[in-house]
């Protein structure tokens, strides 16, 4: 399966929330993810949450596009196809994947950027 005929008319919708990337030694009831490792824990929360979070290190000002297709397990390269067409375009990522979907982070100076690039690539963004 290729990355990029997934991508053909595939759906990414562009949040309406602002969000936060937070290091922290807490959990949140309101994050969007929360990662959590040997030696940190990341929270994904809206900004306007941020206040009510003791976090270590906090950097606002990401927006969330959702791929809303279901990507199946077996499907190589699709973040790294993803990725890659971000990077050519200067857009950093944060890349947060769940059982059956990926979100990319980007930073709301890059968001027109990304989506044109989603675009080039035959994506249909949907804004909420």
């Amino acid at each position: 399966m290729d990355p990029i005929q997934v991508l053909q008319d595939g759906a990414v919708r562009v949040s309406e929330a602002t969000y936060a990337v937070c290091r922290t030694d807490h959990s949140h009831p309101a994050a969007f993810a929360t990662i959590r490792d040997e030696t940190e824990t990341t929270l994904i929360i809206e900004e306007s949450e941020v206040g009510s979070l003791d976090a270590e290190t906090v950097e606002t000002g990401w927006k969330r596009l959702t791929f809303e297709m279901e990507l199946p397990f077996e499907l190589v390269g699709f973040l790294a196809t993803v990725a890659t067409e971000l990077a050519e375009a200067d857009v950093s990522v944060f890349v947060v994947s769940s059982y059956s979907t990926d979100h990319v982070l980007v930073k709301q100076e890059n968001l027109d950027d990304a989506l044109s690039r989603l675009e080039e690539l035959g994506c249909r963004i949907l804004m909420q």
